[in-house]
């Protein structure tokens, strides 16, 4: 009696963590984006890709970013399993200074919330250093 409790607790133990695998996982190729030093008033999109290495479609809820000064884009649409996505990142090159930002993702995948980050600085030409 006692093997046959434990065959059926070691079954459905292995049914419940193979439930807990399926699903949408979001890998991001990086996870911080290096601007370097740019110009100001010079191009400021950069983008993140990322690949749903799960087995369910991945949906991108919010994408938000930690100030008005870095807008976020994203395609709406689900990423099927093994299919890659973006989101795109603008940040306003106007302002001079360093770029640390951060940019907030909530998706259904299995790790619901991930931070991506920006950095760099922003250099204006006419005044030499800043």
């Amino acid at each position: 009696m006692k093997k046959i409790v434990l065959v059926l607790f070691v079954g459905l133990l292995g049914f419940s963590l193979t439930a807990q695998e399926t699903g949408a996982k979001i890998e991001f190729t990086a996870e911080t984006v290096d601007y370097g030093e740019v110009v100001k008033g010079a191009d400021g999109v950069r983008v993140f890709e990322f690949t749903n290495t799960g087995s369910a479609p991945l949906v991108l809820s919010k994408v938000t970013s930690s100030c008005g000064c870095t807008i976020p884009s994203y395609d709406k649409d689900p990423v099927l399993p093994g299919k890659k996505g973006k989101i795109s990142v603008k940040y306003d090159t106007k302002r001079v200074g360093p770029i640390r930002k951060a940019i907030t993702v909530l998706s259904n995948a299995d790790t619901p919330t991930k931070v991506l980050k920006i950095k760099g600085e922003v250099k204006d030409p006419n005044n030499g250093t800043k």
